[in-house]
């Protein structure tokens, strides 16, 4: 197993950001097969062989996430595509 663990600041206002992470999950949703879920201010998300959530606090969000055997080798791909996402929408 293998865990990702991002931090990322933000200057947009917290509606904003809230639809930015959203978007963004439901991009690598399709692309990966996540289903998501808001629980107030944290978006969990879970597939076969991945769990995390994302966090958003104001002025920063935190990307936590587990990774089983199988994504485990594609640790990097994963991080760098979700720290490029997270670069382009939010800023």
């Amino acid at each position: 197993m293998a865990d990702i663990d991002i931090q990322h600041p933000h200057s947009l206002p917290q509606p904003a950001a809230r639809e930015a992470v959203e978007q963004a999950i439901t991009r690598l949703g399709e692309k990966f097969g996540l289903d998501y879920r808001w629980e107030g201010e944290t978006l969990h998300f879970r597939r076969s062989g991945v769990d995390g959530h994302i966090a958003l606090q104001p002025g920063a969000v935190h990307v936590s996430a587990t990774l089983g055997l199988l994504f485990s080798a594609m640790k990097g791909t994963i991080e760098s595509e979700l720290r490029r996402m997270l670069q382009e929408r939010l800023p």
